[in-house]
């Protein structure tokens, strides 16, 4: 079993930048393909950005592309999402999940693992 709990989030204004943290326990992650999620208010949950297990391979949903970047560090059993140029419609809960095969997984249903989010709200 994994365990995944994500940090980082908060109120931020448009325009400023926020790095989500997605801390797993349980066991390492390392040959686990990562993924982050998000869920407006009203809003089914939507794909972000996944990576795979060594960090090599990314992809990002178009609506994220050139702001966010995903990123994990195997030795901390820890993956980032760092989110640059904040709009209001980035505001959501982001989830971050853990899925049992090494490459970039980009369907919630492949996913196993999943954190219990972290709320990101930007202001304009």
């Amino acid at each position: 079993q994994v365990q995944l709990v994500e940090s980082g989030g908060g109120l931020v204004q448009a325009g400023g930048s926020l790095t989500l943290s997605c801390a797993a326990s349980g066991r390492t992650i390392r040959n686990y393909g990562m993924g982050w999620f998000r869920q407006a208010p009203e809003k089914e949950r939507e794909f972000v950005a996944a990576i795979n297990w060594s960090g090599g391979s990314t992809y990002y949903a178009d609506s994220v592309k050139g702001r966010f970047t995903i990123s994990r560090d195997n030795a901390k059993n820890t993956v980032y999402l760092h989110i640059d140029s904040l709009k209001p419609e980035d505001t959501a809960v982001y989830y971050c999940a853990a899925a049992h095969l090494p490459d970039v997984v980009l369907m919630a249903s492949r996913y196993n693992y999943w954190g219990q989010g972290t709320q990101v709200t930007v202001s304009s």
